[in-house]
């Protein structure tokens, strides 16, 4: 029961405090930081239609189950998004799109119908883009929109797998990948060397040496679509100039770079990072650092800043408490040497319903203790996260209020910010997590009270890094009101925070972070205040306060 008392305690005051200001969506930008960065990840199917020419027909001798078959997501609903000023208006600062590589045809049968690839997790040909997705120009403008509207575009990438084998899909040779033992996770062999789950064959990562021959079946479709000179010669230009021998994990990093040469990606989201050995990460970015630099100097007026390549990874089960280690019950490895600057924490969404003062103490001292010059990922839910914080959205407000001010990198999934329900009743697993965003929510108002806290919130945080990247100071345990300060040379940035409601008898104290006399503003109101004697009244109260300098925001 303690540790719901927080979290409910929050979201009552949420649902009877004062509305907050609406935002204006023309807020100042600022400095940025991958560690205090603001992530929207979103399923391209499951997003937004803008191209209804490249939907999917399902065959009517395998349906799909529900919610497992393509909905008609596209680039170009992305695109729609970016230039409408959707994640502008959230305060994202980089979009996390699911892999774009083309999947394998066929649904595979769940019995109770069809499983299709709509996630991007099934590769079939990772030199091709997937068509139901959209075309190659179409993912090109995707990223050029979002970097010309101030987003990082961060690409889902897999090494491990292939798609299931099925009856239409071409298999891969034996010398690429192998279909066992299933992964039972005793230790690290049995975690790394094996397939996740039947019929889904596992890379040969463990091959770092032996040269294997192309597979039939990708050289045929080449020669079908009239690129097989082009992807030869490109594959032999790469193995050159590398020196990497022509191990099928090398292949792989060569097509999955391409994609940082060919579209600008800002970074990689990898997934399965614990299913792999450690020196194929190593190895990624090594050759990923180098293509977006090579991509930077051959266009700079699309850049949007020179930070180096950017890798999240996905070690399922990692916890912010084990610092820089994953333990597989027999050995430690520290992926962050690997060329991975965030691990995504999937300690978070217990963290939350936890006391809160506790949580964002304990999180400084870690990411400026173990992990400082590296951050973690927070999140409420995923994708395949089948026990989100709130699968209901009963707490939608209060969710928002604990994620986005927690020290560290956040993601908000998409749906997070709309109150989108996780748990259809008709569909079974993951598919739970994965029905169509609810825009006829947004566009009925139903939705606009959540949204626009996460607005609130999302702007206040894109505005201010010390909130992510900061050192947290506590300076009231009552009403929970703290200070985050950050500094980069010459740059320096400071809030406070007030969590609970505050009464006019309450004046909330700022001690020294904000200067004596010195204006400041409530981004969560609007209101501005003078600071006497250390402390700031706002009239009247608000039931989440979130302190700026004023000539800050007004600059």
């Amino acid at each position: 029961m303690r540790r719901l008392s927080f979290l409910i305690a929050l979201t009552a005051v949420i649902f009877i405090g004062c509305k907050s200001v609406e935002p204006s969506g023309d807020e100042p930008q600022t400095y940025f930081t991958w560690d205090a960065a603001t992530i929207y990840f979103l399923l391209t199917d499951r997003f937004y239609n803008g191209n209804t020419d490249n939907d999917y027909e399902h065959s009517a001798d395998a349906p799909p189950a529900h919610l497992r078959g393509y909905m008609g997501g596209d680039f170009a609903g992305i695109t729609q998004k970016i230039e409408e000023g959707y994640f502008e208006a959230l305060g994202v600062d980089a979009l996390w799109i699911s892999p774009v590589v083309e999947q394998i045809a066929s649904g595979t049968d769940e019995g109770t119908g069809f499983s299709y690839a709509f996630h991007g997790y099934w590769t079939k040909d990772w030199t091709a883009i997937n068509p139901i997705f959209g075309t190659a120009e179409e993912l090109r403008t995707l990223v050029r929109t979002a970097h010309d509207n101030g987003l990082r575009v961060l690409l889902d990438v897999v090494i491990n797998h292939t798609g299931p084998v099925t009856k239409i899909d071409p298999e891969w040779p034996a010398s690429w990948v192998k279909t066992g033992p299933n992964c039972t996770y005793k230790d690290a062999e049995t975690t790394v060397n094996c397939t996740l789950v039947d019929n889904l064959p596992d890379i040969r990562t463990e091959n770092r040496e032996q040269a294997v021959d192309l597979p039939p079946h990708l050289l045929a479709k080449w020669k079908q679509e009239g690129r097989y000179d082009q992807e030869v010669a490109e594959l032999e230009a790469f193995f050159t100039e590398t020196g990497y021998p022509r191990t099928p994990y090398h292949h792989i990093i060569k097509w999955i770079v391409d994609m940082i040469t060919e579209f600008g990606f800002d970074g990689f989201r990898v997934d399965t990072v614990k299913h792999t050995e450690p020196y194929v990460w190593a190895d990624l970015w090594q050759a990923a650092s180098k293509a977006w630099t090579q991509w930077k100097a051959d266009h700079p007026d699309e850049a949007i800043d020179d930070a180096p390549f950017y890798m999240m990874g996905e070690v399922y089960g990692y916890y912010i408490g084990a610092g820089r280690m994953y333990d597989y019950g027999d050995q430690e490895v520290d992926f962050f040497k690997d060329g991975f600057h965030s691990m995504i924490n999937f300690d978070y969404k217990y963290d939350a319903v936890k006391a809160l003062p506790e949580v964002y103490a304990r999180y400084d001292s870690l990411l400026h203790g173990p992990l400082a010059g590296k951050s973690v990922v927070n999140y409420i839910s995923s994708h395949d996260d089948g026990s989100p914080l709130d699968k209901m959205r009963t707490m939608a407000m209060a969710s928002a209020t604990n994620l986005l001010l927690a020290p560290g990198a956040a993601q908000v999934y998409y749906g997070d910010e709309s109150a989108r329900i996780l748990d259809d009743s008709l569909a079974t697993g993951d598919a739970k997590l994965r029905s169509f965003m609810n825009w006829e929510d947004l566009e009925s108002g139903t939705a606009n009270e959540v949204i626009n806290h996460w607005r609130n919130l999302g702007l206040y945080r894109q505005r201010h890094p010390a909130i992510g990247a900061g050192r947290h100071h506590t300076i009231q345990d009552t009403n929970f009101v703290f200070a985050r300060t950050y500094s980069d040379g010459a740059y320096g940035d400071t809030v406070v925070v007030a969590m609970h409601t505050v009464t006019d008898s309450q004046p909330i104290p700022v001690g020294e972070y904000f200067a004596a006399g010195s204006q400041v503003r409530c981004a969560y109101t609007g209101r501005k205040a003078k600071v006497v004697d250390g402390h700031v009244t706002m009239t009247p109260p608000a039931m989440l306060t979130l302190l700026e300098k004023v000539d800050e925001y007004d600059r």
